[in-house]
């Protein structure tokens, strides 16, 4: 019975230093998002100074001169007004990316339970709205309700819906060859009944690493929406506005574009990088 019993593989325990070894990328990006989200949260009970108070005899102050990051024109602290950008650029690209995988993978998962002239007419749309970049989406919005957080949330949210759609759409379709959705087929169950208990818990890993991309592709978005006035309207802070500022002032106070720079630089490398470990973790054919 022992050499039985010992014939079985051990399960290995979980070592969190194999994971950092293996999975270098997730961890990582995993770091950098958590630190995002720390202090996106952290400016709405703190901040080193209030971020739109205006203190002209201390403005274009070098960092460490006044305020960790510096001043700018209006003498308002740059370490104050990138952490509530932060939560501004987050809050915004979670809501827009929230609505636009909702809609995207209800999209998907409908056209592969129905195909046929469905599939053919909802992806021609699709493909009418990736002609549509959300800036210029943005614009059009703008002209009729006005520029502002609604609008860049709607028009990111609209340039969302057709990539989770088609990627959802394909995950499903691979799901409805699986024999045991034909037998489900077979014996009379509705396809939506299909799509609720088979499709869609079997493409949640696909959904989730897409969510994890887009937020970065969001918030590099919403970067220039606000860089072209069309974001959140001042004196809310945002990463854009802060980069669109700063244009006239690049030789006198670089570092008021350097400091909304890198920040932008780090939430998209982090976002991607831990939508692309996320993606090698969750693969069924890389568990070893």
């Amino acid at each position: 019975m022992s050499e039985i019993v010992s014939s079985f593989p051990r399960r290995r325990r979980f070592n969190p230093l194999d994971l950092v070894m293996r999975r270098p990328t997730l961890i990582i990006g995993l770091v950098v998002t958590l630190v995002l989200f720390a202090v996106a949260l952290l400016s709405l009970a703190w901040t080193p100074l209030p971020p739109t108070k205006m203190n002209i005899i201390h403005k274009l102050k070098a960092p460490l001169d006044y305020g960790l990051l510096g001043t700018d024109q209006f003498g308002r602290d740059v370490a104050s007004m990138l952490m509530v950008g932060a939560w501004n650029s987050l809050s915004t690209s979670l809501i827009a990316v929230a609505i636009g995988a909702s809609l995207g993978t209800l999209v998907g998962v409908t056209v592969a339970a129905r195909r046929g002239l469905t599939e053919t007419v909802v992806m021609r749309i699709c493909d009418i709205i990736f002609a549509l970049p959300p800036i210029l989406s943005a614009m059009l919005l703008g002209a009729f309700i006005g520029t502002g957080r609604f609008t860049a949330i709607i028009a990111i949210a609209v340039f969302m819906v057709p990539v989770f759609a088609r990627v959802t759409l394909s995950a499903a379709l691979q799901i409805w060859t699986r024999e045991y959705v034909l037998v489900a087929i077979g014996i009379g169950k509705s396809r939506i009944g299909i799509t609720a208990k088979h499709i869609l818990p079997n493409i949640s890993n696909q959904i989730i690493v897409q969510v994890t991309i887009q937020l970065g592709l969001a918030i590099l978005t919403e970067a220039g929406l606000s860089f072209l006035g069309l974001g959140m309207p001042p004196p809310a802070p945002t990463w854009g506005r802060m980069l669109a500022d700063a244009q006239t002032f690049l030789g006198a106070a670089p570092w008021l574009a350097i400091a909304p720079g890198l920040a932008i630089a780090f939430a998209v490398l982090g976002f991607n990088m831990l939508g692309d470990g996320l993606r090698d973790w969750l693969d069924p054919r890389d568990r070893h």
